[in-house]
């Protein structure tokens, strides 16, 4: 059998191709199928590794898609960092430059109402060895400024001149050890002397234990240390305790609360008498009072809408005058009561009435004008 197979093994392998190919064709009319076999087992066999292929290409087109436009993104990143420091300066610059106009528009309404004539300055620099507390303003004898004269702000005192030079002029602050004025407290009047810590606060010495002092309430210049005109806030009461011989006073002062840029130097001060009510942090504007209908020539009314005064104003300013034309101060002590009999200079007279209406208190109280002097010759 062997020898057969070897003698005709071409034909041999023939047929075996032929059954083969009859076989595979059978198949495939009995499968229905008219894609051919080998066809088929050729994709078959591709398929995994074309999957494989398309897949590494795929993510490394993604890969180095994703790279450049990250490159991209970082540079834009950049770019809008850099136009977002930008605008922050920027806006930080305005908002600088806001602050600056609203406290010089402040410091010329002060300029405007007050009766004092003020110089205004800028804080240039700080002075060498004071640790900040003497500072140096753009401000010097060529405005007129000389040792000695008071610096506020709107908001209360904030030093004294101890130095000035053609251009520029020293300031010691209020919260300088070597800093003093007086200062009167407005509820109590309770007279003391502001001096300096050396930190924020400020010091109110020289109040006996016996003196009441509140936290809170307000002290203002007494004007007795001949640099600040009286009536200047001072600051207000943040603790007080007794100490060994004198009360121990701490002051929040109110001109440095809201920094320190611009000031004012007083050339020629106004004194003021010391208010009864604390600064108010804002004013209120109120309309007049309306006019009823058939009312308009009712006096009472016309007043009112025009803004005066009441009676207990009337009589409250009346009081006022007579304690200033008779050297009086309302509150202090050791001092009697003033003559409210006496008319004051500066109020305002009443019509003259007929000589006979006129009361025997007025005839008294004026002899010249209604009886003869004995110095004067008899007809």
């Amino acid at each position: 059998m062997d020898l057969i197979l070897n003698r005709y093994r071409n034909l041999t392998a023939l047929v075996a191709a032929i059954l083969v190919q009859l076989v595979l064709l059978a198949y495939q009319v009995k499968s229905n199928q008219e894609v051919r076999l080998i066809r088929v087992w050729a994709v078959s066999a591709v398929t995994p590794l074309a999957r494989l292929l398309e897949g590494g290409r795929s993510g490394a087109v993604t890969f180095f898609k994703d790279y450049f436009v990250l490159l991209d993104v970082r540079e834009q990143n950049k770019r809008l960092q850099t136009d977002l420091n930008r605008v922050q300066l920027e806006n930080q610059v305005l908002r600088s430059e806001l602050d600056t106009a609203e406290r010089g528009r402040a410091l010329s309404v002060f300029q405007e109402q007050s009766q004092m004539k003020t110089v205004a300055a800028r804080i240039i620099g700080n002075s060498p060895g004071s640790n900040g507390r003497v500072v140096l303003i753009d401000r010097g004898t060529g405005s007129g400024i000389q040792p000695g004269m008071a610096v506020i702000t709107p908001d209360g005192i904030v030093g004294k001149i101890v130095s000035s030079y053609p251009t520029a002029s020293n300031l010691l602050l209020v919260t300088d050890p070597t800093f003093a004025a007086g200062v009167l407290s407005q509820k109590n009047r309770v007279h003391g002397t502001l001096k300096g810590t050396g930190n924020s606060n400020a010091l109110v010495d020289y109040v006996q234990n016996e003196q009441n002092v509140e936290v809170g309430e307000w002290f203002y210049t007494a004007g007795d240390d001949r640099v600040f005109p009286k009536g200047l806030p001072a600051g207000t009461v943040t603790a007080v305790r007794p100490g060994r011989t004198v009360k121990e006073i701490f002051l929040s002062p109110s001109g440095l609360q809201n920094g320190l840029e611009d000031v004012l130097v007083i050339l020629e001060g106004d004194h003021k008498p010391i208010p009864d009510l604390p600064p108010p942090g804002q004013s209120v504007h109120l309309q007049p009072l309306p006019t009823s209908e058939g009312d308009s020539a009712d006096p009472l009314s016309a007043a009112r809408s025009s803004g005066a005064q009441t009676d207990l104003d009337r009589e409250v300013e009346h009081t006022r005058r007579i304690g200033e034309d008779q050297k009086h101060v309302f509150g202090e002590r050791g001092r009697g009561a003033p003559d409210f009999n006496k008319v004051p200079a500066a109020a305002p007279l009443a019509a003259p009435s007929s000589p006979a209406s006129a009361s025997p208190a007025s005839n008294s109280q004026a002899p010249s004008s209604s009886t003869p002097s004995s110095n004067q010759p008899r007809p």
